[in-house]
């Protein structure tokens, strides 16, 4: 069994935060899109998903624990609800909690989970909805095994480059104080691996955002939300003096000392 403490680097007594750091930095260093291994940027997800989930992470700490609802209980990488008395009577729903990514969302992919009833265990393909909310639940009718419904709750991997927004998503670019002053175009790789050319207008403010529109999260009504680029600015390493010396001319001459 893999320690997922080792993985993110971090002691057994590291807090929430500490864990969180931890997994940000390794995410942001090893993330694919960077120029990151994609393997062991999968093994830093799965292991911040486990630490991060309370049941799981009790799980991973104590060998053996179960943690059970409705007589289901946490098992295997999708966090599977199974059954633990299936001697008492008759299912008639199997819940499940499957972490998803916004790549999931984008992408018509099935995902194949594992499900256990009194009749049997299965692999079963589910087609996960693009317009599904973190935390929202969906009800497969006699999906399961024997007939029984699936109840699966889809939960949200937390991604170190996107932030979702209801069905926007938000990424911070940082460029320097040039770009914003006189315009450039910039390079923005959506969740979904496709590369983007967005122009930064001349003038553009610190904290401003440029929108890529259709480009976000799938909605209900059959559309999809927008892609935010919030930019930050950074300043130059050098300016010549002469450079200097005119920026403070025209600071002088807008904004005269009283």
């Amino acid at each position: 069994m893999r320690d997922y403490y080792k993985t993110l680097g971090v002691d057994r007594s590291a807090s929430a935060e500490d864990i969180k750091r931890a997994y940000r930095r390794l995410a942001s260093q090893h993330h694919p899109d960077k120029g990151g291994d994609k393997a062991r940027f999968q093994e830093i997800q799965e292991a911040y998903d486990a630490l991060s989930n309370p049941e799981r992470k009790a799980a991973h700490d104590n060998p053996g624990f179960s943690f059970e609802t409705d007589g289901f209980a946490f098992h295997d990488i999708f966090d599977v609800f199974r059954q633990q008395a299936m001697a008492q009577g008759r299912v008639r729903a199997v819940r499940m909690q499957l972490w998803i990514s916004y790549r999931d969302l984008l992408d018509s992919t099935p995902k194949t989970v594992s499900v256990a009833t009194p009749q049997g265990q299965a692999n079963i393909e589910l087609s996960v909805p693009g317009y599904i909310e973190d935390g929202e639940s969906v009800r497969y009718p006699r999906l399961a095994p024997g007939g029984h419904d699936l109840i699966v709750m889809f939960r949200f991997h937390h991604d170190p480059v996107w932030q979702h927004q209801s069905r926007n998503l938000l990424t911070e670019r940082t460029v320097s104080i040039w770009d914003l002053l006189l315009g450039k175009e910039i390079e923005v790789v959506t969740p979904d691996s496709v590369t983007m050319s967005v122009s930064i207008p001349a003038g553009t403010q610190p904290g401003q955002c440029l929108r890529i529109r259709s480009h976000g999260l799938p909605t209900k009504q059959g559309g999809r939300g927008d892609l935010m680029i919030r930019l930050a600015a950074r300043l130059p390493d050098s300016v010549s003096p002469e450079l200097m010396e005119q920026i403070r001319q025209e600071r002088d001459d807008k904004y005269p000392r009283s």
